[in-house]
């Protein structure tokens, strides 16, 4: 099934975006659960629309020994104050294991235009992809927004301390990230796959923390998606 524009009319209309990569997400969790070993397991964790629960803050001013009577503490005025960029959008799927409880062990993210559009959700996105690898956690990031031209792959790669020339120049791409300890040094392993709209998307693999090596098959499991949503091949 080529790769069609979830983002633009005539679809976009049609289905929204978000139901398509919620069921997406939903989907991959599933063809992943089919595969893993014994002891692991996937879930899909979407979320649109995160704000950070800034009345719980608030609240502290009029609670108990939060400075009203005489002789109750009250904390002091902060330093500084400076911007915090949050995730607006989560459209992922998280792989857990291990035999003394449940660890994530590898992460599939699916973008979201919020994703890339101002400069501090950006920032939120590749810290939070950075903090997977510094974990030790297998990830791969599928991008298909049409209407953002941000590339959060050369991101991560200049986070990473890379060269932002070894980034994919297309648009649209899917990247697959293996942190791995070869010669005592840490590295991380990178492939990346340029997308098309009209082509087909391709297989990545999926490197689990402490585990195996899944194949993560892009086409098999969006191609589910468009028949389970009943989206014609032009769209409709």
């Amino acid at each position: 099934m080529p790769l069609q524009d979830h983002f633009h009319p005539p679809l976009s209309v049609r289905r929204p975006w978000t139901s398509f990569h919620n069921s997406w997400a939903t989907y991959i969790s599933a063809d992943v659960n089919r595969r893993l070993p014994e002891g692991y397991f996937a879930v899909a964790n979407v979320q649109f629309g995160i704000e950070i629960d800034v009345a719980t803050f608030d609240d502290c001013k009029g609670a108990p020994g939060a400075g009203g009577a005489q002789g109750e503490w009250a904390p002091s005025a902060p330093a500084l104050t400076v911007p915090l960029g949050v995730i607006t959008d989560v459209v992922e799927v998280q792989v857990f294991g291990g035999v003394d409880g449940p660890v994530l062990a590898g992460a599939i993210e699916l973008v979201s235009p919020s994703n890339k559009d101002r400069p501090a959700e950006r920032e939120a996105f590749v810290a939070k992809c950075a903090a997977y690898l510094h974990q030790g956690v297998g990830l791969v990031i599928v991008d298909i927004v049409t209407t953002r031209r941000a590339n959060l792959h050369e991101a991560l790669l200049v986070r990473l301390g890379a060269s932002a020339k070894l980034a994919l120049t297309a648009n649209l791409y899917a990247t697959a990230y293996h942190p791995v300890q070869q010669g005592g040094t840490t590295n991380v392993e990178i492939w990346q796959e340029a997308l098309a709209l009209g082509e087909p998307l391709p297989t990545l693999s999926l490197w689990l923390r402490g585990g195996p090596c899944l194949p993560i098959e892009l086409e098999a499991t969006y191609e589910r998606t468009r028949q389970e949503q009943r989206i014609s091949v032009n769209g409709a």
